[in-house]
């Protein structure tokens, strides 16, 4: 199969050896034995990498933020899909066949946690997913390692997939700085706790040290690649609104988690406090129902939340499918900024025709949902009182597209 592949492709290729049980690595040149060398000594007696490190400060809490009375959420939403992290990507992978001979399934867009792509041959897909949040690691190294699993986990699960492994590119400063070092031991702890509550293997990877500038490193970055399987690719769900009347469910505890959040960055000009929470059995129990739920049909679209939370989810679902969507604010006692923009972990966003098979589905499995409105129209409202059309939405999610095409 290998052969046929590369010949394919026209891929130059060699067949150099073969594997045996003989516990040593025999060399040949012209057939003849060139070395011979006993495996142990190198695989089990070869030295270990430990740097002295120190373990990162517990950060701050994070205060209470109240916003002023006149600063409307609507127009915190607009400001956060035009920031970098947020705003759209669109100029990168217009450039690309990013249906690649069509073999990209769902909506054939970008955007949504995963890509999703055919196995020829079967009915099977791979879902695809690269994911990492820098400033939760820097402000909690642990903490940051087991989001940046958790939320690759939730990238393939969002469209139905069963992950099945990740590979990692682990990326920090100077590891002869015990502060820095200490940031890659934590990381590293985070994402091996995640690894094995959510059974989600590390089958490779590379760590990328000494990323620095006139002694400023960069922030610690594990960057998480995730693979996934859908054993029917026609199951596959994206994020993107596609029909009106639908409810909107979301899954998972919210409580308006705003420490190191790009709420609290972009609007409030901060970064003190710590990460999200990781729970991970949560985690797992919220991912195995939703996943069961699009495999049974009962999801319509889906979107893990992250970076802006339940507000930019639903704007990105919005936005997708070209379909407004009324939120009903059920903040039971939270701040409606907190409510909108805090980034909880182990969340989803659902839209369904059945609301009361999802819930009740949620109900059994010991899963938190509520809901939270309906699709259609042609704004996203908040409330009574807060409304932004989709075109204004768009307007803002690519206002920096027009300069930047323009520039020579």
């Amino acid at each position: 199969v290998a052969r046929a592949i590369f010949e394919k492709w026209e891929l130059d290729f060699a067949v150099v050896g073969r594997t045996t049980d003989s516990g040593r690595m025999v060399l040949k040149m012209g057939g003849d034995v060139v070395a011979d060398l006993p495996i142990d000594p190198l695989a089990l007696a070869s030295p270990e990498y430990d740097r002295p490190w120190t373990k990162a400060p517990e950060p701050m809490p994070t205060p209470t933020i109240l916003p002023g009375d006149d600063v409307s959420p609507i127009d915190m939403l607009r400001r956060l899909l035009a920031k970098p992290d947020l705003a759209s990507k669109r100029w990168i992978w217009e450039q690309y066949d990013h249906m690649v001979m069509a073999d990209t399934l769902g909506s054939g867009r970008p955007g949504g946690g995963a890509a999703v792509v055919r196995v020829h041959g079967t009915k099977k897909a791979l879902a695809l997913t690269t994911d990492c949040t820098p400033r939760y690691c820097k402000a909690d190294p642990v903490e940051g390692g087991r989001q940046a699993v958790a939320e690759a986990w939730r990238n393939l699960t969002a469209v139905g997939a069963q992950p099945l492994a990740i590979t990692d590119c682990l990326n920090f400063g100077n590891p002869e700085k015990p502060d820095i070092m200490g940031q890659f031991v934590g990381c590293v702890e985070g994402m091996a706790e995640a690894c094995r509550a959510l059974d989600f293997p590390v089958v490779s990877g590379n760590v990328s040290f000494y990323n620095e500038t006139e002694g400023r490193a960069i922030p610690p970055t594990p960057a998480i690649g995730g693979v996934g399987l859908l054993d029917d690719a026609r199951g596959a769900v994206t994020l993107a609104f596609g029909e009106a009347g639908q409810a909107l469910i979301l899954i998972g505890d919210t409580r308006g988690h705003l420490g190191a959040s790009l709420y609290l960055r972009e609007i409030e000009g901060r970064d003190e406090g710590a990460p999200p929470p990781v729970d991970l059995a949560a985690e797992r129990r919220n991912g195995d129902l939703v996943r069961a739920l699009i495999t049974d049909g009962l999801i319509a679209a889906c979107h893990d939340l992250a970076d802006g939370g339940l507000a930019v989810a639903v704007a990105e679902m919005a936005l997708a499918g070209g379909m407004g969507a009324a939120l009903e604010v059920a903040a039971d006692g939270i701040p409606l900024h907190a409510w909108l923009f805090g980034e909880d972990q182990g969340r989803y966003l659902l839209s369904a025709a059945d609301p009361a098979a999802v819930l009740a589905r949620a109900g059994e499995a010991g899963v938190p949902a509520r809901r939270i409105g309906v699709t259609g129209g042609s704004e996203l409202t908040v409330g009574a009182s807060h409304a932004i059309s989709l075109s204004d939405l768009r307007d803002a999610h690519e206002s920096w597209l027009p300069a930047y095409m323009a520039t020579p």
